[in-house]
């Protein structure tokens, strides 16, 4: 991030005053495609989709030097099942069954990515039927699962999607990741759903094509039905019913997006959608969050808690610790809760704070080998400061216990809120 950038985004926040990012805006009549990788810089997808929120399509050209997209696929263009199997045969994988409901998603069970393979080699010979159902291979964690080596010839992370706190957070503690591989026949879906966390997304097919059924936040409120439930298919005729669903008529046409092989996806924050795979497809899928949509995440979190409060309002007055048990409650449904969150702040503000005391893009000893430019530490310390001063505001993070905390809140608070007045020399 240059200077210019930095002050551009500075001031695209103070202009929202607090209201929620992303939302609430006129929605485009098309997605935009991005053809060519030489004229289009970070600063042009920061201010053309990244602050206004806005879903966009890159060309294959971003993704051609990509060594998946030349050894995953054969020379017709389909998945190389042999290869694969080379490569990841052992492998366990999750799989879900697209053609069963279980709420507003699929089952899924775990299987060795070989019988896997062999299960889509079937399906395919036998007319894209079997009566194990359409099973999709989703959520594999490939990137947790190889070595750095490894993935050196299977992609390249983008520049535009760099700026990744989720990920960074979670390669912090070792334990998880939000990178993922999605490999699937014709047929094969995703029911309508908005990313975790409210996070962007961006998804790259190697091989294949999908077709993306895009809804600006907002909309999805008009397709609730009468009890506020969202719905598991936005293209059932089930949706026609006016008792049901008796906001339909206020709802617009989602945005269609047909991505072909090579092509990147970039998904806004808060953006509900709903995706297909119209041939044989494989590919590669990032959830983040940085300085942009954090407040968004904050916002989606708290929503989180108070659902959960509500769901065991009753037993408020007789279970002790009732506040804690809502936490305990909130991170085993969402994956996170409020004390989480703070860890999360806490670890993504030191190494931007130690770049700025140092003066230095690159931290000496750094493994990661994440490299943070001044402008884009001093523009995340500013988004960091402003949302760490709500959650130290709120009345439900004051009734977490901080005593093992550090550093407290308020101390980091500080430590966050001088370094953006230093910043501003920068």
């Amino acid at each position: 991030m240059d200077r210019e950038t930095r002050t551009f985004a500075e001031m695209h926040f103070r202009n929202l005053g607090g209201r929620v990012y992303g939302a609430g805006g006129p929605a485009p009549s098309r997605v935009s495609f991005i053809q060519a990788p030489e004229t289009f810089s970070y600063a042009d997808f920061v201010k053309g989709f990244l602050l206004p929120n806005l879903p966009c399509v890159f060309s294959s050209a971003f993704t051609e030097s990509w060594g998946s997209r030349r050894r995953w696929v054969t020379p017709a263009g389909r998945p190389d099942f042999e290869y694969l199997l080379r490569q990841y045969g052992d492998v366990v994988v999750p799989v879900a069954n697209c053609g069963v409901r279980e709420y507003n998603s699929n089952p899924k069970e775990h299987m060795p990515f070989r019988d896997y393979i062999s299960y889509w080699k079937e399906y395919i010979r036998d007319g894209y039927s079997s009566p194990r159902g359409c099973l999709y291979l989703k959520d594999w964690h490939l990137c947790r699962d190889s070595s750095e080596e490894d993935l050196e010839d299977v992609f390249i992370l983008p520049v535009y999607f760099s700026s990744d706190w989720l990920n960074e957070f979670w390669d912090a503690l070792n334990v998880d990741d939000y990178r993922f591989v999605y490999a699937g026949p014709r047929g094969s879906w995703s029911p309508f759903h908005a990313d975790i966390f409210r996070s962007f997304s961006w998804s790259v097919n190697i091989c294949g094509r999908k077709k993306w059924l895009f809804f600006p936040p907002g909309q999805e409120e008009a397709l609730q039905d009468c009890h506020g439930n969202l719905p598991y298919d936005v293209t059932s005729l089930e949706l026609q019913d006016t008792r049901l669903y008796p906001r339909l008529k206020d709802s617009s046409p989602p945005l269609e997006v047909v991505q072909e092989a090579g092509e990147m996806v970039f998904v806004p924050s808060g953006w509900h959608h709903q995706v297909y795979n119209l041939d044989d497809t494989i590919s590669i899928n990032h959830n983040w969050v940085n300085g942009c949509n954090l407040a968004n995440m904050w916002h989606f979190l708290q929503q989180e808690l108070r659902a959960v409060q509500q769901e065991v309002s009753e037993w408020k007055d007789s279970m002790p610790d009732w506040d804690h048990h809502c936490q305990v409650i909130m991170k085993s449904c969402s994956g996170i809760n409020f004390e989480e969150f703070y860890h999360f702040l806490k670890v993504i503000a030191e190494k931007r704070l130690l770049v700025l005391k140092q003066g230095t893009d690159m931290l000496p000893g750094d493994s990661t080998g994440l490299k943070l430019g001044l402008q884009q530490a001093a523009f995340d310390v500013g988004r960091l400061a402003d949302v760490l001063a709500s959650v130290a505001a709120h009345p439900d993070f004051q009734r977490v216990n901080t005593s093992s905390f550090s550093p407290q809140p308020k101390e980091l608070l500080r430590q966050l809120e001088d370094a953006v007045a230093t910043a501003e020399a920068l």
